[in-house]
């Protein structure tokens, strides 16, 4: 039986697993950049939960790609639009914009087409799996938004306790999700991410915040109310993907609930209310996706 929350818990997503495969080659492989030495997973690595641990990414031709910081691909399927301002509708025009970017990849689809179409195992696996002699862009980028799918952090502690588990989070843990509800966290962290699914302002009880605007939301609707306001991100695997906020200004997990509470909540929140939190986040590190284990095999 489920427990009554604004949050659920995460659930396998159907894809198409050979186009995946495909994708997870082509998502590791810097060919994909225009100088060849960045791939997807430069700025997005397994070793992070699907982020980077620098502040701001490096780029084709070590163009460093600020004032932005890379947010995790782990669970993306789930965020209402991708990049933090919105930008992109789905995974597969996030890759395309990626891809076509000066700081990231750097490349464009006809000379993406010309690289991967001189190479035969491409070639040979194009032709397996989408019956194509010829290459084209947009298969590429269909084929890492299927691998992306694919990268759902099941079974975290937090998504058993939701599940009846009444054991899965010991009496801190329960104390530290009590006052992410309390304090009022809930209220943007929700649904399925825990965030990810509206865009919100930062700083609404900052008058002159101090910290970089970036591409906000602002950038995609030109509407004044949307400067400093940004997607929410998903707090799913938090505790492996700092640093923290859209500018990867916040090193440390307890800094980043400290700032959240004057900035949002409006409050100061007591020290050892801020470890209880941070103990209760540290329960949503779920299981590295299925496709990125040795050996692959169907999820449960």
């Amino acid at each position: 039986m489920l427990f009554a929350s604004p949050i659920t818990p995460l659930v396998p997503v159907s894809y198409n697993k050979q186009q995946a495969l495909l994708g997870k080659m082509l998502f590791f492989d810097p060919v994909l950049s225009a100088d060849n030495k960045i791939s997807c997973a430069s700025c997005h690595s397994p070793s992070f939960s699907g982020a980077d641990n620098k502040r701001f990414s490096i780029g084709v031709f070590g163009r460093i790609d600020k004032p932005m910081n890379s947010p995790s691909v782990y669970n993306a399927v789930f965020n209402c639009r991708q990049f933090w301002n919105g930008r992109a509708n789905d995974l597969k025009q996030q890759a395309i914009m990626a891809a076509h970017d000066f700081n990231e990849m750097g490349m464009s689809d006809d000379v993406l087409e010309k690289k991967i179409n001189s190479i035969e195992k491409y070639k040979a696996l194009f032709k397996k799996v989408y019956g194509v002699n010829y290459i084209k862009a947009d298969l590429i980028y269909q084929s890492i938004a299927e691998f992306e799918k694919a990268l759902v952090t099941l079974d975290c502690r937090f998504d058993r306790y939701l599940k009846g588990d009444k054991k899965a989070l010991n009496e801190d843990e329960k104390k530290g999700y009590y006052l992410f509800k309390v304090y009022g966290c809930i209220t943007c962290h929700n649904g399925k991410n825990l965030g990810s699914n509206s865009f919100q302002k930062l700083g609404i009880f900052i008058k002159d915040i101090n910290i970089t605007e970036g591409n906000d939301r602002y950038k995609v609707t030109h509407k004044k109310s949307d400067r400093y306001v940004y997607k929410v991100p998903t707090l799913r695997n938090i505790a492996l993907t700092a640093p923290y906020f859209h500018d990867g200004s916040v090193k440390t997990l307890k800094k980043a609930i400290e700032l959240m509470g004057k900035y949002n909540l409006g409050i100061e929140i007591p020290k050892e209310d801020v470890l209880y939190i941070e103990k209760f986040l540290k329960t949503l590190t779920g299981k590295t996706p299925l496709i990125l284990r040795g050996e692959y095999e169907e999820e449960k």
